[in-house]
């Protein structure tokens, strides 16, 4: 079986790093926001090129208290896309908002920037673009859409921890950014984890005391918060792993180019595109098939660990059904959903393997077809 991701063999090259920085918090009695994490959202803030970084419990608070820091809530409107996590709009229904969609790019799978100034109202309050499979948005046309009409920006960056938009890493153009360290991520903890990022020092501020139940200074208690602290143990991993994020990202990077090499003559694989000057991290490698579901069938049954991500969109999926929102109301989303096909991409993964990968991609398109057509 060759995985969508194979956490153990990065375990391998750092394990050993791993276990001495673990150990050594587990001997210190210091479990919570201790050294690790105030070095770390140092170290982060550096990597990225922001001002300030706050540590939490995972991508999905961070959107969450990103959406809170800005005031973001009951009566507001959110621009934002269908095609992504349900984390996405599940911070904006907690707070109160409603998410209102535009759809995507379908080259890209990120957000199509045409349609924002169609869909902002008296209610709208931000734009949240979600940088999807690390493939960074259009943040110079989003960026001069949210200034000319007074809106925030929250960026989603969950999947995209180092990717670039013209040299600048995707997080920092915002008001905030938002980032994942789930364990599959291109930088993954051994738990959960989240960031925000932002180089205003109020907001920093905010999200600290909201990540501790609201208050600044222990047992003063400004505004309803929550626990979405990071535990000093996967802030420690995290440390560690950071060091390797460009070596890793640069492996992917080759390895969606050899993924295209192999599959440039496959009329029936429509292969991943990037903007000009974009630098894209490949959390994922995403195919477009015919027979889509049948080919993963197959994929899974002859040992190729390919993912659906994602075979239902936001606006169809039943946490929304209150909101209304119909088929054919997003095309693009609608049809993409149908079409991706998610394949092995980590950066440990070996040339053989992706021939592999391809070679058995290509005769389960061709299976397919013939089951089709039978």
């Amino acid at each position: 079986m060759i995985p969508i991701i194979d956490s153990k063999r990065q375990y391998a090259q750092v394990g050993s790093e791993v276990e001495k920085e673990v150990l050594e918090v587990l001997r210190s009695g210091s479990y919570i926001l201790g050294k690790h994490n105030k070095a770390f959202e140092q170290e982060i803030s550096e990597f990225l090129g922001v001002k300030n970084a706050v540590t939490l419990n995972s991508g999905t608070d961070a959107l969450h208290l990103a959406l809170r820091a800005l005031d973001i809530g009951e009566g507001d409107e959110v621009i934002t896309v269908a095609f992504t996590f349900v984390a996405t709009t599940e911070a904006i229904g907690i707070v109160g908002a409603k998410p209102v969609f535009v759809d995507i790019d379908p080259d890209t799978f990120n957000m199509d920037v045409k349609q924002i100034e169609s869909k902002i109202t008296p209610k709208t309050k931000a734009i949240l673009p979600v940088h999807l499979y690390g493939q960074p948005c259009d943040m110079d046309v989003i960026m001069d859409i949210a200034k000319r009409h007074n809106l925030f920006v929250i960026e989603d960056a969950c999947q995209a921890i180092g990717a670039e938009y013209k040299g600048k890493k995707v997080g920092t153009f915002g008001d905030i950014g938002c980032f994942s360290f789930y364990p599959t991520k291109n930088l993954g903890t051994m738990g959960d984890g989240g960031l925000a990022v932002t180089n205003s020092e109020y907001l920093k501020n905010r999200m600290v005391a909201l990540r501790n139940h609201g208050g600044a200074v222990r047992y003063y208690h400004d505004e309803i918060g929550v626990n979405s602290r990071l535990d000093e143990v996967q802030a420690a991993i995290l440390r560690v792993k950071l060091n390797y994020i460009n070596e890793w990202n640069k492996k992917r990077r080759e390895h969606a180019a050899f993924y295209n090499e192999l599959f440039k003559d496959v009329k029936d694989v429509e292969t991943p595109k990037e903007l000009d000057n974009t630098y894209c991290v490949y959390h994922q490698y995403t195919v477009k098939v015919p027979n889509r579901d049948e080919v993963h069938k197959l994929l899974q049954e002859n040992g190729v660990g390919a993912m659906i991500y994602y075979p239902v969109p936001l606006h169809l999926q039943k946490v929304h059904a209150h909101l209304g929102f119909k088929e054919g109301l997003l095309p693009h989303t609608e049809e993409n959903t149908k079409l991706v096909l998610s394949l092995p991409m980590f950066a440990e993964i070996t040339e053989e393997e992706q021939k592999t990968v391809a070679k058995t991609l290509i005769e389960c398109i061709e299976k397919a077809k013939n089951k089709v057509s039978a």
